[in-house]
Formats: C-alpha cells, structure tokens, sequence
C-alpha cells in the first residue's frame, strides 16, 4: 500500500493553483470540472507518477474554522520535502512568501513555516 492522494482544502481553487505552481513549482495533473469546482491535482515535477496532491474546495462548513484554528495556532497543513530548507526560504521569500516560522534546526531536521495564501500554513522540511 501507499499513498495515492492526499488533499489541501483551498478558498480558492485558481489562486490556489497558480501559488502551487508559479511560486512552489509543482505541475498540474488533473483538472476536471465539477459543478461550480474542479478535481484539481498538482504532482512534484521529479515524481509525475507520485503522490498527487488535490487542491479541494473548503466550502464545508466544518473546513474553515478547522483551518483557522490550525492557521492560529501556527499548525501546518501538511510538509512538503526539500533538499535545501534554507535555499528554499531565501527562494521563496524572493517571490514574496510569506513566513510564519524560519528555517529551524531539530536535530537532523530543518523546518520552515509558509503561508500558502489559500488559508493554509505549510512546513517544508529536510532530514529526518
């Protein structure tokens, strides 16, 4: 077994997909309508097979304040592997991202907090 799908609610799907792809550099696999959404995917450029990533719609009632308390109390989404955290941060930060915690060294981890601007915070982590 392994994993397929996992999925980032979004507030808004087009933004979503140009953050995604624009600022972090992944690709789109799948775009499908559905009704007023889209099954929308995005996958690494190394791994087009690999693990897709959907961008869903937080139209739930439940997903918003759920991802308000996440964002409030500095949890990330979901983390997203690098080589090079701080590169990435310097990177990234060029292209005006913002940033809730700066690379961190753990032990064999380092860590970074982002703001995907979709209501979300993501960690890019190295190690481990």
């Amino acid at each position: 077994m392994k994993i397929h799908l996992s999925s980032v609610s979004v507030d808004d799907q087009e933004k979503a997909l140009r953050f995604y792809t624009d600022v972090l550099g992944f690709v789109k696999k799948t775009d499908v309508p559905l009704g007023a959404d889209r099954w929308l995917t995005v996958v690494s450029p190394e791994d087009p097979d690999g693990t897709e990533l959907l961008l869903e719609p937080d139209g739930h009632p439940a997903v918003k304040p759920f991802k308000a308390a996440l964002v409030n109390d500095g949890i990330p989404a979901t983390a997203f592997a690098v080589d090079d955290v701080p590169a990435e941060f310097n990177r990234l930060r060029e292209l005006g991202v913002r940033f809730t915690q700066e690379p961190l060294e753990m032990g064999p981890v380092t860590t970074a907090v982002l703001d995907d601007t979709c209501g979300n915070l993501i960690q890019i982590v190295h190690g481990g």
